[in-house]
């Protein structure tokens, strides 16, 4: 159970997120099956979105006039008003549902859920289809990162 919970609250922190806890999930020792890693990292790195929809950016406006915390959280407006705007010029507007879910789905530093929610709301994209869209590539990468994984774990011999 142990095991489970951890990886559970591995997909949950930033930066690490799914594609870490993916990693973990699949390694020699855990050994969770996949269809069961790859439920539990989704569920865990989805929970934090609906917090970051509706609070991250009213905190990070409010932080970034804070004395201690100032070069925080404008590091963060920053970083999340530069992810919306790479969503948008990928497609437009129009394209944003697919553009957010390969931003999410796709594995590279600094493109999970976390800043893929961050950047949708700063475009006001709506609650719903960012949740979707979010989800969707949350699995996208989680499927990725299970592929992968599985093979650097056979090349290795572990």
């Amino acid at each position: 159970m142990a095991k489970y919970l951890t990886v559970f609250l591995v997909s949950m922190v930033p930066i690490i997120e799914l594609r870490g806890a993916m990693v973990m999930a699949m390694a020699p020792g855990m050994d969770i099956p996949f269809p069961l890693a790859l439920l539990i990292c989704v569920v865990g790195n989805m929970i934090p979105v609906p917090f970051i929809y509706f609070f991250a950016r009213k905190f990070l406006v409010w932080g970034a006039r804070q004395k201690h915390i100032g070069k925080f959280c404008n590091f963060f407006l920053v970083k999340g008003e530069h992810a919306g705007q790479r969503l948008v010029k990928a497609t437009g507007r129009g394209g944003l549902f697919i553009a957010l879910l390969l931003f999410v789905g796709i594995p590279l530093p600094g493109t999970g859920a976390w800043t893929g929610t961050l950047g949708a709301s700063f475009l006001d994209m709506g609650f719903k289809s960012t949740v979707v869209s979010v989800c969707l590539g949350v699995v996208l990468a989680g499927i990725i990162m299970a592929v992968a994984s599985t093979g650097v774990f056979a090349i290795f011999g572990a």
